[in-house]
């Protein structure tokens, strides 16, 4: 019996094995069916091959800067920009590993005993989700599943599309994948835009506690925000660097001195109205509009047929350089604060009771605001929103709260509750500015400046705004008469009261035009005095002798448009242009008289690298290289000893009566520069043209309405209002040596057959040229 019993417990035995290994088979292909249907999108629509090869993730637009910094993106949602591989810290993988999937290198998408944990014990050890699951979670999961049966089949799904990824890259560029693709918050989309926006730094030069804050942000990014919760991303971080020294990638000395850092967030928001070149990247994005309605994308099957500049990834390379950009940026606030802080000393209500506007009768002020009323964002919504005028013009009454733009704080804004209108008055106090620098030989623009704050104030006055020149278009009258006239700088006119009848070039009555000061010394000037010092009546002279035509003629072919109408009074300044055609037109006088339309974009390119568009120059020969040689000379005169002459001196004694509008002065600059200054009527614009041999650069400053402005020409001459930005902005390229900023003397041609030197005779002048080619001659 006792053999029996023996025999029936093996044979139980036996059946429990059997029941065992069907149950464990049953199991593995009940596992390998659910597999397998998910693969074959039984559960819902799996990614296809192609989808898996490119996963369409938003990328934005980048634009990149001549000196290879990213200026700024375009983006609506998502703010990505990829980068490989090769560009994340070993720090940043090392962090990633041990705390995200230790296993990682060991597995093929699914980490077996991972799993096993998790199940055994529901989680509390840690989860099961490799970095692989993970992206393929990022990449292919709209939303995810609210029931329990859901979560698992989301689950299955995730890993059968983390063994395809695993099939279809390398562990590389699957890490490079994940790290691009994950939000980190805050406009954060991606290592790179984390990197640049946490710690205003590239991915590659992040210190391992850096890297440590953006792995452990992995686990829940709107959780672990370090602008919100400070003490738990510090906790959080600390885990990820103990998870570093477990597994080896840190000594324990190491890990404990990086724990007992602070958190230091450089905090760098990414935003369309903030950072650098903000007026420049509003510019751009026209810019890439325009260019998208020319050139249709080669789309794939399924996919848009235009670019987006929001969501194609393409990369934008542009001229400006962000060095000097930002001594622009710098030089512009740098001035104006200043600038303004007079302005509103001279405006206030005891002084100009119609303040900011001077000269105008209450009718015309009610018109401006009137006019400024309906041109605003205000005004254009409720309109679409069906209101009444009667309502919207009542709702401009009434007080609300609102960030307005103020100088005085750290940050150029402050809360205040006060009513639209008198929202709309306030900022028209402001006055606006505008700085354009270009290479005259390129063309290439390296700052674009279009005003004090692109939040606040988003009108370019770059290239949006056109005002009167002033005297900054006399250089082309000057070039004019030179060029037809064959003058020379040293040819002479007398400074006596000029009148032109009436009938003579279109005039339909005299014109008579008076010097800025009314006086006449009655002496005779060279043409480089008169121009260095602005007399109108030498001026009026010379359009007399040469015609408008000839000017209108020459100032189209230097790139100025708009109406210029062929009239004597021209001469004075009295067409409107902007910046940025004024600032081309010039550079033709430093580039031997060969005019080069600005360029902006020298290349865009796709998220692959592929080429899509390369910039062609627009030249056109406008001036001799002689003419252009002596309309430099002219304009050097202007600094050396003309308006623009506080460039070069101490000035000791003015310093105390410009004390708070030209800030930095004295600027004793030593350098060969030629320039030109230009005030208009009421000193409602104040310009400067300024050049050295291979950087031109124009600025204008004004109030947004003409009768803005200081009532005295002490203050309100483009020497006080633009030229000091200038100044500022040379001073700070000068300090940086690789800017390659030239001191040197302006190029002068071979043979010159116009007269400069006034201090010698014309015979003297020529004797010195011959003998200067013969000693070019001689072989010593």
């Amino acid at each position: 019996m006792a053999k029996a019993k023996k025999g029936n417990k093996s044979s139980n035995f036996s059946k429990f094995i059997k029941w065992f290994w069907i149950l464990f088979a049953s199991g593995l292909f009940f596992v390998f069916v659910i597999f397998q249907l998910a693969a074959w999108g039984v559960f819902g629509e799996m990614p296809t091959f192609e989808r898996l090869e490119n996963p369409q993730t938003n990328l934005a637009t980048e634009i990149i800067s001549s000196d290879g910094t990213t200026l700024g993106k375009f983006y609506l949602d998502d703010n990505r920009t990829p980068i490989s591989y090769n560009d994340l810290p070993q720090n940043l993988i090392q962090a990633l590993v041990s705390t995200e999937d230790v296993r990682y290198y060991d597995h093929s998408g699914i980490d077996a005993r991972g799993t096993l944990r998790a199940v055994v014990f529901l989680g509390q050890k840690g989860g099961a989700s490799t970095i692989s699951q993970q992206l393929s979670k990022l990449l292919f999961t709209k939303r995810i599943s609210g029931g329990a049966m859901g979560r698992i089949i989301q689950k299955v799904k995730e890993w059968v599309i983390a063994t395809r990824l695993e099939r279809q890259y390398t562990k590389d560029e699957i890490i490079a994948m994940y790290m691009n693709t994950y939000d980190f918050g805050n406009n954060a989309d991606g290592i790179r835009s984390a990197a640049r926006i946490y710690f205003g730094k590239e991915p590659a030069d992040l210190k391992t506690e850096e890297s440590a804050v953006l792995v452990g942000m992995l686990k829940n990014s709107s959780l672990y925000n370090p602008m919100r919760r400070e003490a738990l991303v510090l906790d959080r971080r600390n885990t990820v660097l103990s998870q570093m020294y477990k597994y080896d990638f840190l000594s324990e000395t190491e890990s404990d001195s990086l724990q007992a850092l602070r958190l230091d967030i450089n905090f760098n928001p990414e935003s369309h109205r903030e950072g650098l070149a903000t007026y420049f990247r509003m510019y751009l994005q026209g810019f890439l509009k325009d260019w998208i309605k020319d050139n249709p994308k080669p789309a794939l099957e399924g996919e848009r047929d235009t670019w987006n500049i929001y969501l194609d990834g393409l990369k934008v390379y542009t001229t400006i350089d962000s060095r000097m950009q930002k001594n622009a940026e710098d030089a512009v606030e740098m001035h104006m604060e200043r600038l303004q802080k007079e302005f509103f000393n001279q405006n206030t209500p005891a002084r100009n009771p119609t303040t900011p506007f001077l000269d105008l009768e209450t009718e015309e002020i009610n018109s401006i605001m009137k006019r400024a009323m309906r041109s605003s964002d205000r005004w254009r919504k409720m309109k679409a929103n069906g209101r009444s005028e009667e309502e919207i013009v009542a709702s401009f009454g009434e007080k609300t709260e609102m960030t307005v733009f103020d100088w005085r704080s750290s940050t150029k804004e402050k809360d205040t509750i006060m009513t639209p209108t008198d929202s709309i008055r306030y900022y028209k106090t402001f006055l606006r500015a505008a700085m354009m620098s270009m290479e005259p030989q390129t063309g290439h623009v390296k700052a674009w400046v279009g005003g004090l704050n692109y939040k606040h104030f988003q009108y370019d006055n770059v290239i949006q705004g056109a005002r009167q020149a002033g005297s900054t278009f006399k250089p082309f009258v000057y070039a004019a008469a030179i060029d037809q006239l064959r003058l020379s700088p040293c040819d002479v006119l007398p400074d006596n009261q000029y009148c032109i009848e009436a009938g003579k070039h279109g005039n339909p009555e005299p014109w008579c035009p008076k010097n800025s000061d009314g006086k006449y010394s009655g002496r005779m000037y060279t043409l480089k005095h008169a121009l260095a010092n602005s007399v109108n009546s030498v001026t009026a002279q010379l359009i007399d002798r040469v015609g408008p035509k000839p000017v209108v003629s020459i100032v189209k072919d230097l790139g100025l448009s708009g109406e210029i109408p062929e009239v004597p009074s021209i001469a004075l300044g009295t067409p409107d242009f902007n910046v940025y055609e004024m600032v081309g037109a010039y550079g033709a006088f430093a580039n031997q008289g060969v005019y080069v339309k600005p360029v902006m974009v020298t290349r865009i390119e796709d998220k692959n690298g592929t080429v899509l568009y390369e910039y062609v120059p627009e030249t056109k020969d406008v001036l001799s290289k002689d003419v252009a040689y002596a309309m430099v000379n002219l304009m050097e005169g202007v600094t050396e000893g003309g308006s623009g002459v506080r460039l070069r001196t101490n000035a000791s004694k003015d310093q105390t009566v410009y004390k708070e509008i030209i800030t930095g002065y004295p600027y004793e600059f030593k350098n060969p520069i030629a320039g030109k200054t230009g005030t208009t009527q009421n000193q409602s614009d104040g310009w400067f043209m300024g050049m050295v041999p291979n950087l031109v650069t124009g600025v204008w400053v004004g109030g947004e309405e003409r009768a803005t402005h200081f009532k005295s020409i002490r203050y309100g001459q483009g020497a006080s209002m633009a030229l000091p930005i200038w100044a500022l902005y040379m001073k700070s390229n000068y300090e940086n040596e690789e800017l390659g900023v030239s001191k040197e003397e302006f190029l002068r041609p071979e043979e010159l057959s116009i007269r400069v030197d006034c201090s010698i005779t014309e015979e003297e002048e020529e004797e010195k040229i011959n003998f200067e080619d013969d000693l070019e001659d001689l072989d010593f």
